[in-house]
Formats: C-alpha cells, sequence, structure tokens
C-alpha cells in the first residue's frame, strides 16, 4: 500500500479535529435550544430547562475553558481566554442559557474563521484521477499493460486516441492532437509531431503516438503542480482578527478593574458587575456576525468563501490577476471569419468543409458541425475520408476530391496556398479537386462581461490588473486588449504563473488571482485570494482556491471584493462600538448604577446592536 505524504496526513487529522468540534457544537446547541424551549413549556419547573443550559453550556464551556487554561499557562492569549471568562461569568451568575449561547456561537465562529488548507488535499486527489492507472509499455513488437507507477524513464509507451498521457515523454511516432489546457492553459488542442513533448495527464484526441518517457511521477510536470499547491498552502501567513492582535492586555486589564473596584469600594456586587460588563461579547461577536452575514450574501449571489479569513485581506486589494483560458474567454470554439474564394459561394464552401469533418473528433471539427446547423446546412456522408493527427482530413463528397486543414496539409497534397496576414486563432484551408477555395477562421471567444468587470475593478480603485495565460503572444495581446487589460503576460507553465504572484507579492502588491484550470492552481493557492471560476473550473483549481464562483459571471469577482470591503467597515464599526460600550459599562459599574442583573441585560444589548448591524450586510447586492 502507498505511503501518503505527511502534509497530507497532517491536513486529514487537522479536519477529523474540525470534524470533532463541529460533532460537539452541533450537540451543545440541541441542548441550549432544548432549555429554551423547556423554559417556556414548563414554567413551574424552570429546574428542567436550567438542567439542560447547564449541561449544554458545560459542554461547549469545558473545551473552551481548558484551552484558555493552556494559553494562560503558556501566555499564548487568544480569544478562547476572552469567551471563557464571558462563559465562566454567566454560569457563575447561574444564567446557564446565556453561557451555552454565547459558547455556541464562539465555537461556530472559530470553526467557520479556521477553514484552512484541507482543499490542497481534495486538489491532489483530483489531480492524481488525470493520470491513468495503466500505461502500454512496447517491449519489442509486443504492447504489456503494466501500472503507471512501474514506468522508468526511457520506456516506449503507446498511448491511444481519447486516453490520458500516463508520463511526460517525446513522441517517437504518429501525428496526433493534445488538450493540454489542464497544464499550459491554451485554449486550443496542439497538434504534435515526433520530437515534440506531451505532459502527463494531458488527453490524446486524435491519432495514436508512440512516446519515449522522459519524466515519471513527481518529476513530471503534473506531480510539480501538485507540489507547487501544497507548498504554496503550507507556508500561507494566516490572517488574524483584531481583537487577537490585542487580546494579551485586554483580560489582564478587565481583571485589574474589577480588582481595582472591589479594593476601594469594597463592593463584590461593583467588582462583578464591572466583570460581567467587562466580558466583550460584542467585541467578540464583531466579527463572526459579519462573517456569518457576507457568507449568506455571498451564497445568495452564488460566491462560495472557503477561507473566511479572505474576507479581512479583500479591503487591501490593489492587483488583480486572471488567468485568460476559460476566464476571461468561454473556452469554446467558435468559427469568427469564413472566407470563400475562388467564386464558391458561403453555403456551399461551409457543405464542404462540415461534410467533410463530419466524423472528425477534433474540437475544431465541433465548432465548424454547430455552425453549419446553425445556418441549417444539410451536409453529405463523405464517401471517402481520412483524418491525419496535427494536419487536416481528406476524403470525397459528391465525387469530388476534398481536402481541409493546416496549411502544410494542402500543400502536401498539392495545393499551393497564398499568406493570410493578421489573423490570429486557428485557420483551416480548404481545396476541392486541387483548386483552394479559401478559408476560415476559429477563436475562443471572450466572455460578453469581462470589460464590464475590468471596468467595474477599476473604479474601485485598482488599477493593476494582468492577464496570465498559456496562449501564444498574438492571441493573448488580442484578448488583453478586448478585455481592458494594458500588462499581459503569454506563454506561462503553472510555475512561471506562480512566480509572477510572488513576484507582485514580493513588490508589496495584494494580490487577487482568478482562474479556472489545474494550469492556475498553483497561482491561486500562492495569491493573497485564489478565485476560481466554478461552473467552468477544474476540480483542482475550485479546491486550491479560497474562493470559488458557482457561475461563470465575472462580475462576482468585484461583488466579492465590494461585499467584503463593507464587512470590514462593519467589523470597524463593531468594534469601535463594542470598546466604547465596555468602557461606558465599566464606567456605570465602578459608580454602582448597574448591579450583576442589570450588567447581563447591559451586555446583551450591546450583542444585540453589533448582530443587527451585521445583519445589513445580508441584503447587500
Amino acid at each position: 500500500m502507498e505511503e501518503k505524504p505527511y502534509e497530507l496526513v497532517e491536513i486529514q487529522q487537522e479536519e477529523l479535529h474540525l470534524v470533532h468540534r463541529l460533532i460537539i457544537a452541533m450537540v451543545g446547541g440541541l441542548f441550549i435550544v432544548n432549555a429554551f424551549i423547556a423554559r417556556y413549556m414548563f414554567l413551574q419547573t424552570p429546574q428542567i430547562g436550567g438542567l439542560s443550559a447547564l449541561a449544554g453550556a458545560l459542554l461547549l464551556g469545558v473545551p473552551m475553558v481548558v484551552e484558555a487554561m493552556r494559553g494562560f499557562y503558556t501566555g499564548n492569549l487568544t480569544l478562547t481566554e476572552l469567551a471563557s471568562i464571558a462563559v465562566l461569568a454567566c454560569i457563575a451568575r447561574g444564567d446557564y442559557h446565556t453561557a451555552g449561547v454565547v459558547a455556541f456561537i464562539l465555537i461556530l465562529g472559530h470553526l467557520l474563521t479556521n477553514r484552512t488548507a484541507l482543499g490542497a488535499r481534495e486538489s491532489i486527489e483530483s489531480l492524481l484521477k488525470l493520470t491513468p492507472n495503466i500505461a502500454h509499455r512496447l517491449e519489442g513488437e509486443t504492447e504489456r499493460d503494466i501500472p503507471v507507477r512501474d514506468l522508468k524513464p526511457g520506456d516506449i509507451i503507446r498511448v491511444k486516441p481519447g486516453e490520458n498521457i500516463p508520463a511526460d515523454g517525446t513522441i517517437q511516432k504518429g501525428d496526433t492532437t493534445v488538450n493540454q489546457s489542464s497544464i499550459t492553459g491554451e485554449s486550443l488542442p496542439v497538434d504534435k509531431t515526433p520530437g515534440d513533448e506531451v505532459y502527463q495527464g494531458t488527453t490524446n484526441i486524435t491519432g495514436v503516438i508512440v512516446l519515449k518517457v522522459i519524466r515519471v511521477g513527481e518529476e513530471t510536470t503534473l506531480g510539480k503542480v501538485k507540489h507547487l499547491i501544497l507548498q504554496a498552502e503550507k507556508t500561507k501567513i494566516p490572517i488574524v482578527t483584531i481583537m487577537e492582535r490585542y487580546i494579551h492586555w485586554y483580560i489582564p486589564v478587565i481583571l485589574m478593574i474589577s480588582g481595582l473596584i472591589l479594593f476601594f469600594t469594597r463592593d463584590a456586587n461593583r467588582a462583578i458587575s464591572a466583570l460581567i460588563v467587562g466580558v466583550p461579547c460584542a467585541l467578540i461577536l464583531a466579527t463572526p456576525t459579519a462573517i456569518i452575514a457576507v457568507l449568506s450574501a455571498a451564497a445568495r449571489s452564488g460566491v462560495m468563501i472557503k477561507e473566511t479569513n479572505k474576507i479581512e485581506v479583500a479591503a487591501e486589494i490593489d492587483t488583480v490577476v486572471f488567468d485568460k483560458t476559460g476566464t476571461l474567454t468561454t473556452g469554446e470554439l467558435k468559427v469568427t471569419s469564413l472566407n470563400p474564394e475562388g467564386g464558391i459561394s458561403p453555403e456551399r464552401f461551409l457543405y464542404f468543409v462540415a461534410s467533410m469533418e463530419k466524423h472528425s473528433l477534433h474540437p475544431v471539427s465541433r465548432a465548424i458541425r454547430d455552425l453549419a446547423r446553425e445556418a441549417k446546412i444539410k451536409t453529405s456522408e463523405p464517401e471517402t475520408f481520412q483524418e491525419v493527427g496535427g494536419r487536416g482530413v481528406k476524403g470525397s463528397v459528391d465525387g469530388k476530391s476534398v481536402v481541409v486543414g493546416r496549411k502544410t496539409w494542402l500543400v502536401e497534397n498539392g495545393v499551393p496556398i497564398p499568406e493570410i496576414e493578421g489573423e490570429t486563432g486557428s485557420i483551416l484551408y480548404l481545396s476541392v479537386d486541387g483548386k483552394y477555395l479559401g478559408w476560415l477562421g476559429l477563436e475562443d471567444q471572450m466572455r460578453l462581461e469581462a470589460l464590464e468587470t475590468t471596468d467595474k475593478l477599476k473604479k474601485m480603485g485598482i488599477h493593476k490588473m494582468v492577464m496570465l495565460t498559456g496562449d501564444k503572444k498574438e492571441v493573448a495581446e488580442k484578448i488583453g486588449r478586448e478585455s481592458g487589460f494594458e500588462e499581459v503576460i503569454a506563454e506561462c507553465l503553472p510555475e512561471y504563473k506562480m512566480e509572477v504572484v510572488e513576484d507582485l507579492k514580493k513588490r508589496g502588491h495584494r494580490v487577487v488571482v482568478v482562474g479556472d484550470g489545474i494550469n492556475d492552481a498553483p497561482a491561486l493557492a500562492a495569491g493573497d485570494i485564489g478565485m476560481a471560476m466554478g461552473a467552468m473550473g477544474s476540480d483542482v483549481a475550485i479546491n486550491s482556491a479560497s474562493v470559488a464562483l458557482m457561475t461563470n459571471d465575472l462580475t462576482k469577482v468585484p461583488f466579492f471584493l465590494s461585499i467584503s470591503r463593507m464587512a470590514n467597515r462593519v467589523i470597524y464599526q463593531n468594534i469601535v462600538f463594542g470598546g466604547a460600550f465596555v468602557l461606558l459599562g465599566l464606567v456605570l459599574a465602578g459608580m454602582g448604577i448597574v448591579n450583576p442583573v442589570i450588567a447581563a441585560l447591559y451586555h446583551q444589548i450591546g450583542s444585540l446592536f453589533v448582530i443587527f448591524n451585521s445583519a445589513r450586510i445580508v441584503k447587500f447586492e
């Protein structure tokens, strides 16, 4: 049995711990809910509800108290100590209901804000699915199926149409077309001939090829992508809340104030009241309530926030990096130009091309057939048909010899082709009975909302936007101009995309990375925030990102940044109010104006204000 990497074991243990904490929170929450129901059902016997509330408060509070004691012992103070004081103060007053509710909310907030790199494990599992289990190794003239893990550099293997390539290698024999968008991000399948390199996890579409293996396992390009995801996830610095930054002095100050009140007034009620109003429920709830509201509003708009600490980071974003293929573009080929020559009509031109491409599996052929269907062109069955991977097709239609494909393919078949200037994307040529009759162009289409999205980001003050792609320079620059980008970097492999992101961060930028494919995963993981296109995106990209868009609507990028900025404003408002509320409460407690019962009601009012203030986010459009 294959041993799991240490990083995956560590992530799985953390996942198990979070699951246990969630189960405890749910069970404790049921006790608290039952306590409130029992309070109103059994008015004459309040002990029933009290016992249920006490059970819930203990179940939820004891782990917090144990952790708090550890924090006091080590000096590493966190929100756990504050929460424990709140719970213990409520229990000391016999207010088990409040103790349980506070503990429940705090534990849920802790679980929400500590959703860490568990997506990395899912990413790795998704990546592994791209590599086939079996490889066809050639031993002389004999083909033998062996497990992919047994492959070694120098082995000769055969890959058939429709199969994923099991290792990085160089083509020794055969022509084909390979979909390698998962690795390079290229929008169009790439024609491959002997001497060309192919990557593990990419898909062989049309021809049978013989490869010489040059890299296996973790040394392959796909293996490096897996390593980069884990590495980037592991090196992320977690964002802590404002309360956690200053919590080390808050607890001693509150305890000291309570002690001073007791010392000067000799009134235990005043000291207890100070301790109760000093329990910063409003401060503690300031961040979790806003986060829950953001999660609700974002989910309603089709934005899944996987790592809630990124909400705080979003307020500081000044740079957005977009992948091109499948993100700014649809990832689907469309015929963009039809150029018949030699007196043939457009309908007749499309008739010959679509009839000849009728049985091809190439994505270009699908785009041509789609156009013929939309134009209501009735195609014929070719009498003869031959497809050569990486070149084109030829055969006969209506008794005429038809050749469709790349320029070199027609030249090989004795048809001279003129130069086509200024065209990007893929170009196919047509000849009938040895006569050149024109060409058609195909391109990956830009999303309609791409320009709107970049305009909105600029209005938000984000003026640095970078487009990264594995596509050729001329294709990338054309899409970049149409989408409103001033900076375009083309022909990027996954590791270089990650280097670009890390370089931007080193120069002081806070970076959002938006992508959809496996090739984007390292960059998504390396960015301050990674956003994956959900509907079009691969599982690997989604699991490597901290935010996933459940639709292909790019305007959700500025939406997420806008709602996060609002959330940060609300959190600051909550903290300022909560701090002022505590200060006022301490003054009132010290003056003897509030007793412990009123103090308990007082801090509940502060909590309600914070909750209602945060609820405004839910209606954000």
